[in-house]
């Protein structure tokens, strides 16, 4: 894919986009690189649904969907998911291009409807199944553990996204490459994911006969749920016949609760990605035997010596409906700091992938490691880290070394002297916190 070749799409294709109603014939290219970047185009229509939401979730119910640091977390690593993509192509395409070029069986033409229709199913199949083994071996489980960590259900949990996950995703893709164009699959790779963006909502109840083939929020809320009789249920991507199909779907009954059978307790965003390879590494070494270190990798999450391939469902922790979510105890003034951080963040992070092909390496990596930075000094904040206040001291002083250095810039030249007095004020603030939690130890 091409984004600075492309045009951008209008409001009635990115609406449309987002529910996987774009036509075969306004979304068939002869080349991957005529096919635009949908994901990066959706960021305003991801955005007005979020509001959305919050607009309807205040009328029905008098209360947001969800809560702000959880929201700033799994926006966070959406952000995450979306960095290595600067740099080079996604392993996804890279590994069914090399497919496509050597091993290819037929060749079924780009622009016929029924090459778009068969993809669809051959995409959403593959999903079903990466998906699956997602949860049913270990390894894969410690990449897409990040999507279900979050204790709230709403649109901003669709974009808690995995840095690992595509690094095994695309083997399930890569027997379409044997006849199916990569410009035709790249369509449907990223119109499968937008799909699910909306299905993460409470504010939809029972959509009647769709539920019988579609994957809904209601099916998907059971699919995110840690009660027992929602653990490995709900695999779909679009069309949950799959999971009747093969035995793996349950409908929504009793009051879901959401997040990790564990919960993490955390919105530092490297803990969020990473903190069940900590794990698999440290059970990894402390199992006896060959066989049994193998298991530990490839048998499922809740596997141990002597149980079955997916654990005992019975050691699963019982939920009572009662669960309190973990929450930052931050004050509303560090909150309201945290989110203007964030919002400034954000707008770098999209005017870096507006400008990439305009940058230099440099200038990428380092605004990349800025915005990783920023992610984690926030993360340390609502968590109330004991080196926080060092952190966020740290990120300011780089902030204004990459300004001087012509690395990051203000959205328009009239801005530079009054960000530079921002983020001074910041760091003689976050200094003098610093000097005193080193004198006094943590502070709160």
């Amino acid at each position: 894919m091409n984004p600075e070749a492309q045009q951008d799409v209008s409001v009635s294709q990115g609406v449309r986009m987002m529910f996987y109603m774009m036509k075969p014939n306004e979304t068939s290219f002869q080349t991957l690189e005529e096919v635009p970047d949908y994901v990066k185009q959706a960021t305003p229509f991801f955005i007005s649904l979020m509001l959305l939401e919050l607009v309807v979730s205040w009328i029905l119910k008098g209360k947001a969907p969800g809560r702000l640091d959880d929201a700033l977390t799994s926006i966070s690593a959406g952000i995450l998911s979306r960095l290595p993509s600067l740099f080079s192509r996604s392993i996804e395409l890279t590994t069914y291009i090399y497919i496509w070029e050597n091993y290819r069986l037929i060749i079924l033409p780009w622009d016929s409807p029924w090459t778009w229709y068969l993809t669809f199913l051959g995409v959403d199949f593959g999903y079903y199944w990466f998906h699956r083994m997602a949860h049913e071996v270990n390894i894969m489980w410690a990449g897409h553990q990040t999507h279900h960590s979050s204790e709230d259900y709403n649109l901003s949990t669709a974009l808690r996204q995995s840095v690992f996950q595509i690094y095994t995703s695309w083997i399930f893709y890569s027997p379409l490459a044997l006849f199916i164009p990569p410009s035709v699959y790249a369509v449907h790779l990223q119109f499968n994911l937008l799909y699910q963006f909306w299905i993460h909502t409470e504010i939809i109840n029972n959509l009647g006969p769709l539920e019988l083939i579609l994957n809904t929020p209601s099916h998907h809320r059971v699919h995110h749920g840690r009660n027992r009789y929602c653990i490995d249920k709900n695999y779909a991507g679009v069309l949950i016949i799959w999971d009747r199909i093969f035995g793996t779907f349950e409908a929504e009954n009793e009051k879901v609760v959401y997040g990790l059978t564990h919960p993490i307790n955390t919105f530092e965003p490297f803990m969020v990605q990473c903190h069940h390879l900590v794990y698999i590494w440290t059970t990894f070494w402390a199992t006896p035997g060959f066989f049994n270190k193998f298991s530990v990798l490839f048998k499922g999450p809740g596997w141990s010596p002597g149980k079955p391939r997916l654990g005992l469902s019975e050691e699963i922790p019982e939920v009572t409906g009662k669960e309190v979510p973990f929450s930052s105890s931050v004050s509303h003034l560090l909150r309201i700091y945290a989110v203007v951080q964030f919002a400034l963040m954000l707008a770098f992070y999209e005017e870096t992938f507006a400008d990439k092909a305009a940058l230099s390496q440099v200038t990428l990596l380092l605004r990349v490691c800025f915005i990783i930075l920023t992610l984690t000094s926030i993360g340390f904040l609502l968590d109330q880290r004991p080196k926080a206040a060092v952190l966020e001291t740290f990120r300011c002083l780089v902030f204004l070394m990459l300004c001087r250095f012509g690395h990051l810039k203000p959205f328009t030249p009239s801005l530079s002297f009054a960000f530079e007095i921002f983020y001074s004020i910041c760091i003689a603030f976050w200094g003098v916190r610093s000097i005193k939690q080193l004198a006094s130890g943590p502070w709160k």
